[in-house]
Protein backbone atom coordinates (compact mmCIF):
# COMPACT_ATOMS: atom_id res chain seq x y z
CA UNK A 1 0.00 0.00 0.00
CA UNK A 2 1.02 3.65 -0.88
CA UNK A 3 1.07 5.83 2.28
CA UNK A 4 -2.29 7.60 1.47
CA UNK A 5 -4.10 3.65 1.41
CA UNK A 6 -2.21 3.50 4.70
CA UNK A 7 -3.49 6.69 6.17
CA UNK A 8 -7.05 5.89 5.13
CA UNK A 9 -7.16 2.20 6.62
CA UNK A 10 -5.37 3.59 9.47
CA UNK A 11 -8.47 5.92 9.44
CA UNK A 12 -11.18 3.43 9.21
CA UNK A 13 -9.41 1.50 11.99
CA UNK A 14 -9.59 4.15 14.51
CA UNK A 15 -13.11 4.70 12.94
CA UNK A 16 -14.39 1.26 13.45
CA UNK A 17 -12.69 0.89 16.98
CA UNK A 18 -14.30 3.75 18.46
CA UNK A 19 -17.24 1.82 18.22
CA UNK A 20 -16.15 -1.11 20.72
CA UNK A 21 -15.36 -1.40 24.18
CA UNK A 22 -11.34 -1.53 24.74
CA UNK A 23 -10.80 -5.20 25.80
CA UNK A 24 -12.77 -5.66 22.32
CA UNK A 25 -10.23 -3.64 20.25
CA UNK A 26 -7.12 -6.55 19.45
CA UNK A 27 -9.64 -8.66 17.91
CA UNK A 28 -11.92 -6.19 16.04
CA UNK A 29 -8.21 -5.27 14.16
CA UNK A 30 -7.94 -8.68 13.08
CA UNK A 31 -11.17 -9.04 11.89
CA UNK A 32 -10.85 -5.58 9.79
CA UNK A 33 -8.64 -7.25 7.54
CA UNK A 34 -10.55 -10.30 7.15
CA UNK A 35 -13.03 -8.20 5.66
CA UNK A 36 -14.17 -8.50 1.97
CA UNK A 37 -13.42 -5.94 -0.49
CA UNK A 38 -16.30 -3.45 -1.45
CA UNK A 39 -17.02 -1.79 -4.60
CA UNK A 40 -20.08 0.67 -5.81
CA UNK A 41 -21.46 0.81 -9.13
CA UNK A 42 -21.17 4.78 -10.22
CA UNK A 43 -24.07 6.59 -11.70
CA UNK A 44 -22.03 6.82 -14.89
CA UNK A 45 -21.51 2.68 -14.92
CA UNK A 46 -18.22 2.62 -13.52
CA UNK A 47 -17.01 0.64 -10.63
CA UNK A 48 -15.32 2.26 -7.45
CA UNK A 49 -13.37 0.49 -4.76
CA UNK A 50 -14.94 1.70 -1.56
CA UNK A 51 -12.83 -0.45 0.83
CA UNK A 52 -10.01 -3.19 0.26
CA UNK A 53 -8.53 -3.92 4.27
CA UNK A 54 -5.91 -6.20 1.97
CA UNK A 55 -2.66 -6.16 3.03
CA UNK A 56 0.51 -7.92 3.15
CA UNK A 57 2.18 -8.72 6.11
CA UNK A 58 4.18 -5.82 6.39
CA UNK A 59 1.50 -3.28 5.87
CA UNK A 60 -0.50 -5.18 8.89
CA UNK A 61 2.43 -4.52 11.13
CA UNK A 62 2.62 -0.80 10.39
CA UNK A 63 -1.38 -0.60 10.79
CA UNK A 64 -1.14 -2.32 13.88
CA UNK A 65 1.70 -0.66 15.55
CA UNK A 66 0.32 3.24 14.33
CA UNK A 67 -3.10 2.10 15.58
CA UNK A 68 -1.21 1.19 19.23
CA UNK A 69 0.62 4.08 19.23
CA UNK A 70 -2.41 6.51 18.84
CA UNK A 71 -4.59 4.42 21.31
CA UNK A 72 -1.66 4.72 24.02
CA UNK A 73 -1.63 8.64 23.43
CA UNK A 74 -5.82 8.90 23.35
CA UNK A 75 -5.79 10.65 26.29
CA UNK A 76 -3.31 13.69 25.22
CA UNK A 77 -4.35 13.63 22.05
CA UNK A 78 -8.13 14.35 22.98
CA UNK A 79 -7.46 16.68 25.27
CA UNK A 80 -5.47 18.82 22.91
CA UNK A 81 -8.16 18.37 20.71
CA UNK A 82 -10.92 19.35 23.71
CA UNK A 83 -7.93 22.56 24.72
CA UNK A 84 -8.86 24.17 21.17
CA UNK A 85 -12.32 23.10 19.74
CA UNK A 86 -14.34 25.65 21.10
CA UNK A 87 -17.94 24.23 22.17
CA UNK A 88 -17.10 21.09 20.33
CA UNK A 89 -15.41 18.65 23.44
CA UNK A 90 -14.56 15.45 22.01
CA UNK A 91 -17.55 13.82 23.53
CA UNK A 92 -19.62 15.95 21.26
CA UNK A 93 -17.84 14.69 17.67
CA UNK A 94 -18.44 13.09 14.86
CA UNK A 95 -16.67 9.76 15.15
CA UNK A 96 -15.11 10.48 11.83
CA UNK A 97 -14.06 13.75 12.12
CA UNK A 98 -12.72 12.58 15.70
CA UNK A 99 -10.81 9.85 14.34
CA UNK A 100 -9.03 12.43 11.65
CA UNK A 101 -7.95 14.57 14.34
CA UNK A 102 -6.30 12.00 16.31
CA UNK A 103 -4.86 10.67 13.61
CA UNK A 104 -3.45 13.75 11.79
CA UNK A 105 -2.49 15.01 15.65
CA UNK A 106 -0.63 12.29 16.16
CA UNK A 107 1.19 12.31 12.96
CA UNK A 108 1.98 16.50 13.73
CA UNK A 109 3.46 15.52 16.81
CA UNK A 110 4.57 11.80 16.81
CA UNK A 111 5.74 10.82 13.65
CA UNK A 112 8.55 12.63 12.04
CA UNK A 113 8.29 10.94 8.56
CA UNK A 114 5.15 12.99 7.76
CA UNK A 115 5.59 16.77 8.03
CA UNK A 116 2.85 18.97 9.52
CA UNK A 117 1.53 20.40 6.67
CA UNK A 118 1.25 16.89 4.95
CA UNK A 119 -1.02 15.51 8.54
CA UNK A 120 -3.43 18.39 8.03
CA UNK A 121 -3.87 18.23 4.18
CA UNK A 122 -4.40 14.84 4.29
CA UNK A 123 -7.09 15.03 7.52
CA UNK A 124 -8.58 17.51 5.20
CA UNK A 125 -9.42 15.34 2.33
CA UNK A 126 -10.22 12.28 4.60
CA UNK A 127 -12.88 14.57 5.89
CA UNK A 128 -14.00 15.54 2.20
CA UNK A 129 -14.22 11.73 1.64
CA UNK A 130 -15.72 10.69 4.75
CA UNK A 131 -17.18 13.85 6.50
CA UNK A 132 -20.44 15.69 6.34
CA UNK A 133 -20.30 18.42 4.51
CA UNK A 134 -18.92 21.01 6.92
CA UNK A 135 -15.78 18.42 7.93
CA UNK A 136 -12.72 20.10 6.05
CA UNK A 137 -13.08 23.57 7.37
CA UNK A 138 -14.14 22.08 10.60
CA UNK A 139 -10.50 19.24 10.68
CA UNK A 140 -8.75 22.24 9.14
CA UNK A 141 -9.68 24.67 11.79
CA UNK A 142 -9.13 22.68 14.38
CA UNK A 143 -5.86 21.24 13.48
CA UNK A 144 -4.73 24.85 12.61
CA UNK A 145 -5.16 26.25 16.07
CA UNK A 146 -3.09 22.66 16.95
CA UNK A 147 -0.30 24.22 14.84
Amino acid sequence: MNRKNLRENCFKLLFCIGFYQEEEREEQITLYFEEPAEEETLPDGTEELLHDPKADVQDMAYLKEKIGQILEHLEELDAAIDAVAQGWKTSRMGKAELSILRLALFEMKYDDSVPVKVAINEAVELAKKFGGNDSPSFVNGILAKLV
